[in-house]
């Protein structure tokens, strides 16, 4: 009896120490829910939108300015996209295009008609505000895979949701965020809310994203978009309509000179 007990014992321990070298540690777990949300949305080649971005102050005024955004999948590296404002009068035609990459820092080009120029942004001026909005400069570039590490920290639910909970740590120094929270749901992989943390560790903004429609019977994209930043008590929402992919869109579509050409 004592030997069978032996026997029992030593299995159950090896079995425990399979089980337990099998176990994801939370930043393994954190990493394959990116892997998996990026995954599916992969494939869908070229899209185009046009959208309202309604900027609110602290006493809750609005001013609506429409804008149009034309975005490239590289799946060599990150996507290219170009944002142009129609109204109102005094920002129309003016453009930014964004060169995202998937470790190295982005390119980002603004274009002031006012002006006639072309401004680059340089890579320690990405965290400031795009355009008096809610929304940084590093908030419009696609959020590559390589360009955070990953954590793992609960189920708990968004927008109605049940969901994954991941931390999301910058690995470019130079971003306004020392870490993001984000909620993802369970069924889709949709980013349903984020918090941004600033450089202090204090939390900054937050990302809530709803009214989600199907694409390509695949691909899932937001109606609506609203930034809190709770410091100072505004919010940027982007409103979103007349998504469309495949309009057979190109590199050249995103060099230097479709900045002015977009006006």
């Amino acid at each position: 009896m004592f030997d069978r007990w032996i026997r029992t014992g030593t299995a159950v321990a090896l079995a425990a120490l399979c089980s337990a070298a099998m176990a994801q540690t939370p930043e393994e777990k954190g990493k394959e829910i990116a892997v998996e949300a990026d995954k599916r949305d992969t494939g869908w080649g070229d899209s185009t939108a046009t959208l309202s971005m309604i900027l609110r102050n602290q006493s809750g005024a609005e001013t609506t300015r429409e804008l149009q955004i034309s975005t490239l999948e590289l799946l060599e590296d990150g996507d290219k996209s170009l944002v142009v404002f129609d109204t109102p009068p005094d920002v129309k035609g003016t453009a930014l295009l964004t060169f995202s990459h998937r470790a190295a820092d982005d390119d980002q080009w603004l274009y002031l008609p006012a002006l006639k120029r072309v401004k680059r942004i340089a890579s320690n001026n990405q965290s400031g505000p795009f355009m008096g909005s809610e929304f940084a400069y590093e908030d419009l570039s696609s959020q590559e895979i390589d360009k955070f590490t990953y954590k793992y920290i609960g189920d708990e639910e968004a927008n109605g949701m049940p969901c994954f909970v991941i931390e999301r740590v910058p690995t470019n120094e130079n971003s306004g965020y020392t870490k993001q929270v984000a909620w993802l749901d369970q069924a889709e992989y949709r980013i349903q809310k984020v918090d941004f943390y600033d450089r202090k560790g204090d939390l900054m903004k937050t990302l809530t994203a709803s009214d989600y429609k199907q694409y390509l019977d695949k691909f899932w994209r937001p109606g609506r978009m609203e930034m809190v930043n709770h410091v100072t008590g505004k919010s940027t929402v982007l409103q979103w309509k007349d998504y469309q992919f495949g309009a057979g869109l190109s590199e050249r579509d995103f060099d230097q000179n479709a900045l002015k050409r977009a006006r």
